[in-house]
């Protein structure tokens, strides 16, 4: 992107949405001096309650739109799902990261997985599904497998493990017969991710990977590798989410999520165009954290130094922690959790608790792997996460 044009801090920048995401977003740009909308129709939403104006609308509503783009030279959007035509809208007026045409090519599963291929990196096996003669035509080999809704999927929804074509038919079905992925469950080793910021002339900033675990579907727990001890895999996940970001044409911060398979085979898993739950550790450990990475992208500045201050873990805290064992409400014990050295607690201040439901997260950080999960296995305990181990 030539004749880049700063926009200095004092000005607007606009986000496209107004979740966790966009709230922390809000919190980097304003200490970095600049105003924030945001354009997001739930009248309580987290980055509606701290941006400096909220115009509460429809991710479509041409009003919006304009008056969106009328106030802020810069806009960008905290997630995969906004229209893709409400971005190319706003280019007409304002500097748009990442285009439409990036994210359009992220919303959909298929167009994802070809894209991919395209730049180089493996995917997982797969096939693309659009009848139930496609899936009566499947290769035995992707069964089991998951059969995921091409558009609209995110933190497990959307997906359906299928040991047979009987069960993948019967979950085609129940998805409405939408365009979908079967994908082969492969042997996993191991879930990473890597978090990279794109600037505005070319430039790239990565970070260190994590290494995530899920339970049922949701990002539960992220570690950053540590960054004197990383592996071939690592470094080729670096590399691969490097060309991904080129070869996209993309501008901002994005996420590739991949496999490690038992023999050490790297796949890719999925893009996701905007800063990560997986990438929230950069906050407090790093030096420029993803989300500030993209108000500078979005601003024409430098990019920051990913540079890692010490090892670190991050936890979810999902609605579930506000209910006992009957389903009683009860307060997560804060005391106890903010009485540990090196721990820090961000909630999204999000109205109504419920299972499943991301409240917040909890980072941790340590000088070494032992205290870091000597830190760990307290936290997990004060927080009654009795999987951890």
């Amino acid at each position: 992107m030539s004749n880049v044009e700063t926009i200095l801090p004092g000005q607007w920048l606009g986000m496209v949405g107004g979740g966790q995401l966009a709230r922390m977003f809000c919190y980097a740009a304003q200490r970095m001096g600049y105003k924030v909308a945001i354009l997001d129709p739930d009248h309580f939403s987290p980055a509606g309650a701290v941006a400096d104006k909220h115009i509460c609308a429809a991710y479509d509503d041409t009003a919006a739109l304009q008056q969106l783009a009328e106030l802020c030279p810069a806009i960008t959007t905290e997630f995969e799902n906004v229209p893709a035509q409400s971005l190319n809208r706003l280019a007409e007026h304002s500097r748009v990261t990442p285009s439409g045409e990036a994210v359009s090519v992220v919303q959909d599963r298929i167009r994802e997985k070809q894209f991919i291929s395209k730049a180089g990196v493996p995917v997982v096996p797969h096939c693309v599904v659009h009848s139930m003669e496609d899936l009566l035509k499947a290769d035995a080999a992707l069964f089991p497998g998951i059969l995921k809704a091409a558009r609209f999927g995110y933190d497990g929804k959307g997906q359906a493990r299928v040991q047979t074509k009987e069960q993948a038919l019967e979950a085609f079905a129940n998805f409405g017969q939408v365009a979908c992925v079967l994908e082969s469950l492969q042997p996993l080793e191991d879930e990473i991710s890597v978090v990279v910021a794109r600037s505005l002339d070319g430039k790239t900033a990565i970070y260190t990977p994590s290494h995530n675990q899920h339970r049922d579907g949701i990002l539960a727990v992220s570690t950053a590798a540590n960054p004197c001890r990383l592996t071939p895999y690592h470094e080729q996940a670096k590399t691969a989410a490097i060309a991904i970001a080129e070869s996209l044409n993309y501008y901002g911060v994005l996420c590739v999520e991949f496999f490690v398979l038992a023999d050490g085979t790297l796949l890719a898993n999925e893009i996701a165009p905007r800063p990560h739950n997986s990438g929230h550790f950069t906050i407090e450990a790093c030096l420029s954290s993803q989300f500030e990475q993209q108000v500078r992208v979005m601003a024409g500045l430098p990019l920051g130094s990913p540079q890692d201050l010490q090892l670190s873990k991050m936890f979810n805290l999902l609605g579930d922690l506000w209910f006992d064992e009957h389903g009683h409400h009860q307060e997560p014990n804060w005391s106890a959790l903010l009485a540990l050295p090196g721990v820090y607690l961000h909630l999204y201040g999000k109205n109504e608790a419920r299972k499943g439901r991301k409240m917040g997260h909890v980072t941790l950080l340590a000088p070494n792997a032992k205290q870091l999960q000597a830190k760990a296995l307290q936290v997990a305990e004060i927080l009654g996460f009795d999987w951890y181990e």
